[in-house]
């Protein structure tokens, strides 16, 4: 039996043909990609990946842990059938279950659903914030507010949406301040006109799409009092948060406040929800009645075999602390490239979910292009932001290597370069940000 494959160079004329053809113009090479180097199959180079299939890749390419004999026996035996996971149950399911609770789950939350509290003759709104993105399909489109093509035309239902305090650093007290008294403001508002009807405040620890925007933990805190004050439910959505790339397990976990219900995806391969005890205060809630969540397949099974191996590697080998460490270290780098460059600003992160602004959108797209030609791997945000979401498995080496740190000198750069990203007969990753068109970054003036 063949594979089921075509050669490289006929893969965009395949394509073409029958879809929209809009991404990254390279083509894949998924047997020589590896760690957190993509390989293009069509030039063979190399790109420092700061993408990461937009953060959903924990631990690279082709590590070596995932050849172990047994996890590709289970892989395979999940992707010759995939069953409906929700009415027949497999020992494969039950182990992805058994893991994830025991590696990714904090204790309090009791409940798992793959794929909220009511209030009878009510409770049907969500409050969310300005510049959110909770996804495309169903309810979300009426609590995405990011790009407006991705809502545009679609029925939506007339939720509260009010301002989000977000920091930009260095922080300014006293106009954070202010922005967080104009939010709870609008949140009390919010209720007062309708005290029965608003179910759940939602919110991103971090909002990713919306610019990598930032809050403080105490505004998190003021955000569960009034879920507490007002019989509502106070939901994350760490869909990209979530998995270890902040540093921990899951944001939440650092920013001192516990949600009722995190929503998780991504990294995780599949798609679903966790609650703590308090959505048991309604006796017939979704993890209590059939089908009130729930699809065909009730997820992947394949997703979910490879998401236990992922996990198990992830605490094997410690990345989520890894992913603290060297985050720091490459927000550090970018912060040397924010000293010496006036048109960078704003540069933040927790762990390895970074960014920083740019003048205008358009200065942000031209150099997001020489990033990628030049191998550096990267993804927008916001209205000016360049975002970075490598693997957990990026190294201190990989963070040097990415932002160029200024602070090492010429013959440190060069050994972290050619002693962590070569590989043979391929183009090899340099400094990447620091080799950007010099005419994109000024130096200051002090420098010339």
């Amino acid at each position: 039996m063949p594979e089921i494959t075509v050669p490289s160079d006929a893969v965009f004329p395949i394509l073409k043909d029958n879809i929209l053809v809009d991404g990254f113009h390279i083509v894949i090479d998924l047997e020589k990609s590896h760690g957190s180097v993509i390989v293009d199959a069509l030039e063979g180079k190399e790109y420092l990946d700061c993408y990461g299939y937009f953060a959903t890749l924990p631990i690279g390419h082709n590590h070596p842990k995932m050849e172990d004999e047994g996890f590709r026996r289970s892989l395979m035996t999940a992707a010759l059938s995939n069953p409906a996971n929700s009415d027949v149950y497999s020992r494969q399911f039950a182990a992805f279950v058994e893991v994830f609770r025991e590696i990714a789950v904090p204790d309090e939350f009791e409940h798992l659903k793959n794929r909220a509290k009511g209030i009878d003759g009510g409770g049907d709104k969500i409050l969310h914030f300005r510049d959110a993105f909770h996804g495309r399909s169903g309810y979300t489109l009426s609590v995405t507010n990011t790009d407006p093509l991705k809502t545009a035309d679609f029925p939506k239902f007339e939720w509260p949406r009010v301002s989000n305090p977000v920091i930009h650093f260095p922080i300014d007290e006293a106009v954070v301040a202010a922005a967080e008294a104009q939010a709870e403001k609008e949140i009390e508002a919010a209720f007062k006109n309708d005290p029965h009807g608003i179910a759940a405040i939602l919110i991103e620890p971090i909002q990713g799409e919306g610019g990598d925007n930032q809050f403080r933990p105490n505004f998190l805190k003021r955000l569960r009092k009034f879920a507490d004050e007002n019989e509502a439910l106070l939901i994350f959505d760490e869909v990209q948060t979530g998995m270890g790339a902040t540093g921990t397990m899951w944001a939440f976990e650092q920013l001192e406040v516990t949600p009722d219900i995190v929503s998780f995806g991504k990294k995780t391969q599949v798609c679903g929800i966790m609650s703590t005890s308090r959505i048991d205060e309604v006796e017939k809630n979704v993890f209590a009645v059939s089908s009130r969540i729930n699809s065909t397949w009730g997820g992947n099974l394949v997703d979910m075999v490879r998401c236990a191996r992922y996990l198990q590697i992830m605490q094997e080998d410690g990345l989520v602390e890894s992913a603290a460490r060297v985050g720091a270290s490459f927000k550090c780098g970018l912060e040397k490239l924010q000293a010496d460059y006036p048109v960078i600003s704003n540069v933040r992160g927790r762990g390895l979910m970074l960014a920083f602004d740019l003048p205008d959108g358009a200065h942000r797209d031209r150099v997001r292009t020489d990033c990628w030609e030049k191998g550096l791997a990267t993804l927008t945000c916001g209205p000016r932001s360049l975002r970075f979401r490598p693997p957990l498995v990026f190294s201190e080496a990989d963070a040097s290597t990415a932002s160029g740190q200024p602070g090492l000198d010429d013959r440190r750069k060069r050994q972290l370069s050619t002693a962590d990203c070569r590989r043979p007969g391929s183009t090899r990753v340099g400094n990447r940000l620091s080799t950007v068109d010099s005419r994109l970054f000024r130096r200051k003036s002090s420098d010339r």
